[in-house]
């Protein structure tokens, strides 16, 4: 309970600064590169639910150009990603602008992956308690098949890491995390180029 109460948080801050900074380098080059490639902003944000469901605003890099078709409808996502913005993906690194919700402290380094607003009426009880703790830039369910396991398996993941939330939990997820994002891991589920909508 110290770890998860207090000590989480203090190692969430201090690593998420550091990381920035390491990380500064390729958070600017990366932006320049989609600003030129989108022609539009290099940017993403949307609002996703956090701990105990509050809103915030995530920060991400913009990896996909918003092509529409004549309806006014979005086209879909293999359509729409550039070339640049897969590399960017494949490497994880439209994650990193997420280490400045961490500072903020809308997110952990570790926990549940907040998903979109639209999904909350969806869950079942059990479902729900992803949202008793912050969520993560990566977790549980990303170490273990990430958006290449279903929707059920990921929520099921999801529990079982708040239930046995630890710092021991919290560093062997961040390895992982590290040897997936090398090995290129469950970057996408079967013929999607993202995760497909969770419908219930």
């Amino acid at each position: 309970m110290m770890y998860k109460n207090y000590f989480k948080r203090v190692f969430d801050f201090i690593t998420a600064l550091f990381l920035l900074l390491l990380f500064s380098p390729i958070i600017l080059i990366t932006y320049l590169l989609l600003f030129v490639v989108n022609k539009e902003s290099a940017l993403f944000f949307q609002i996703r639910p956090g701990y105990q469901s509050k809103p915030f605003v995530i920060f991400k890099f913009k990896t996909m150009r918003d092509g529409k078709d004549k309806e006014g409808n979005l086209l879909p996502d293999d359509v729409r990603i550039t070339q640049i913005g897969k590399i960017v993906r494949a490497l994880s690194i439209d994650e990193l602008l997420q280490l400045i919700n961490v500072l903020k402290g809308d997110m952990s380094l570790v926990g549940p992956r907040p998903l979109m607003t639209q999904y909350l009426p969806l869950y079942t009880p059990e479902q729900t308690k992803r949202h008793n703790v912050r969520p993560g830039i990566t977790g549980w369910a990303q170490v273990n098949g990430r958006n290449a396991i279903s929707w059920e398996e990921k929520f099921k993941l999801d529990v079982e890491y708040v239930d046995k939330l630890s710092f021991s939990l919290d560093m062997k997820i961040l390895l992982l995390t590290f040897l997936n994002v090398i090995q290129r891991k469950g970057i996408s589920e079967d013929g999607h180029v993202t995760m497909s909508e969770f419908k219930g």
